[in-house]
């Protein structure tokens, strides 16, 4: 395959190319994405959806019957998609009748013959036009700019994967997350499965705060040198991360072990306890290292690990009133309750200075934990998603873990995970102070509970994605219960006189 950046063409030598640039096209595929593909009969254009709809579906045998007589065909995959053949449409306004805005308004259309209604389509058409016979063909690609990054960096892949000796690897789509971090599952020949991450280096968001950016305050990795510095670090004091076998750090493309998919809740979304024991015995272990500052990779690569200091920790849990009281109340905050807010949580960052501190993963819970039942001891928890890890009080990964924000960890569990979690420090380091670890996690849970919570409902309002809300319930249960310890009294006043949490009189 090769790619001609001034025209965007791409020559397809043999049916594997073809398949491959299908898989390459479906990574790409967004919700309101409309692909128009044109050519002569016999172009491959029912060819390509069809490999582009297996790709997707990841089933190869997948049946994709040319919707001539049909008009259009619908599938439910990754996102739902439809497939159109308007040869035989009578009038350019029919395609409404057959679907296509409700197609687009919550997946993507892939159109074959699409002069016969082009006035009628959407102005930010994906346009391929194909030519050739047989297995030879070429493709001239044209649409807007967004959609064009998209396949570019995709095919950017493909190269990386061929450089790395992956020629033949199949892409199959496999996560994507809040960031503009995504993941891809590879297979190669009899080789176990792999991951591809694909983290883009990040564009400057806008200055929020003392001349930075919010990924500047916060540390949030904006390559993959943290995730691979990290991944070493904790291979080598003998935790379960995922193996690094190539690399592109100016591109930003990582081919990682693939750990495996299942986690430490059951069908029922519920905490298993003996794996969550397991995953807090992880943590005791890495919290008994001393913590270090820097990791280096190779000679050309060292990461500098950030420190997860108070101007972080307070724009984090302004995300409470910002977001959550006025979601709560149905007013906007009143600016003296933010100001009152923010004094208490001043001087509960001051009880901090003297925590101790560690690795903070950041984000130790239950997505981001992979059960091994085939491997021994400790290696039976495979850690991933830890690039944004900073040094701070040891107590927030516990805290994590033990009020998980995404399944309900009970007051019974919670306080299990926490007593053995202290017993294991105790017997491993005689100076381990269990009254300032016991605060320091209330203060922690606190702190990230308030995070958590504004993040959901601005999910919510900003990024409209209501599913978020399912887990408030299971925050504002959290907050409830770690405001029974006494460092806490101030804070529980406040969100009493807020109406966020009863009170106790």
């Amino acid at each position: 395959m090769t790619i001609d950046p001034n025209t965007f063409k791409i020559d397809l030598e043999d049916e594997l190319a073809t398949q491959r640039f299908a898989e390459d096209l479906a990574l790409t595929i967004k919700q309101g994405d409309c692909i128009a593909l044109s050519g002569d009969l016999g172009a491959g254009k029912t060819t390509l959806t069809r490999a582009v709809l297996r790709a997707m579906a990841d089933q190869q045998g997948l049946e994709v019957p040319s919707p001539t007589f049909t008009l259009v065909q619908q599938y439910d995959l990754r996102i739902p998609i439809g497939h159109f053949d308007l040869y035989r449409l009578g009038d350019p306004s029919e395609i409404f009748e057959l679907g296509l805005d409700d197609i687009l308004s919550d997946g993507a259309a892939f159109i074959e013959w699409p002069e016969m209604a082009e006035e009628e389509l959407p102005k930010d058409l994906i346009h391929l036009k194909m030519t050739g016979l047989d297995d030879q063909r070429s493709i001239n690609i044209t649409g807007p700019h967004s959609f064009m990054v998209r396949l570019e960096r995709s095919i950017r892949i493909r190269t990386f994967l061929n450089e790395s000796g992956y020629e033949k690897a199949s892409r199959r789509f496999l996560l994507g997350d809040a960031s503009t971090r995504t993941y891809e599952r590879m297979i190669h020949s009899n080789s176990d499965p792999m991951i591809l991450m694909n983290l883009p280096k990040m564009a400057d968001g806008p200055i929020i705060k003392d001349g930075k950016t919010y990924s500047e305050i916060a540390h949030l990795a904006e390559d993959v040198l943290p995730f691979v510095a990290i991944a070493k670090y904790l291979r080598d004091i003998g935790l379960k991360a995922p193996e690094i076998y190539h690399s592109s750090f100016d591109d930003g493309f990582l081919i990682i072990e693939d750990l495996g998919a299942e986690k430490p809740i059951n069908n029922q979304n519920v905490p298993i306890t003996e794996r969550y024991e397991l995953a807090i015995d992880v943590l005791a272990k890495l919290h008994n290292h001393n913590t270090i500052s820097s990791i280096e990779i190779d000679a050309d690569h060292t990461h500098v690990i950030p420190h997860y200091d108070t101007q972080i920790m307070q724009m984090e849990i302004e995300l409470l009133p910002d977001w959550y009281l006025s979601f709560k109340q149905g007013t906007a905050a009143d600016p003296t309750d933010k100001t009152s807010f923010i004094e208490i949580w001043r001087q509960l960052f001051e009880k901090l200075a003297s925590s101790e501190k560690a690795l903070v993963l950041r984000d130790y819970h239950s997505p981001n934990i992979i059960w091994r039942p085939e491997a021994d001891g400790l290696d039976q928890i495979g850690i991933i998603d830890f690039q944004d890890a900073l040094i701070g009080p040891s107590a927030y990964d516990v805290a994590s873990l033990c009020q998980d924000a995404r399944v309900t960890v009970s007051a019974e569990l919670e306080d299990l995970l926490l007593e053995r979690y202290i017993q294991i420090r105790i017997l491993l380091d005689e100076h381990f102070d269990e009254h300032m670890f016991r605060q320091s996690y209330a203060i922690m849970a606190a702190q990230r509970a308030s995070k958590v919570i504004g993040i959901f409902v601005r999910l919510n309002l900003r990024d409209k994605k209501p599913e978020y809300l399912k887990h408030i319930p299971r925050i504002e249960q959290y907050l409830e219960r770690v405001m029974r310890h006494e460092v806490l009294k101030p804070l529980r006043k406040w969100l009493e006189e807020a109406q966020i949490l009863q009170s106790e009189s």
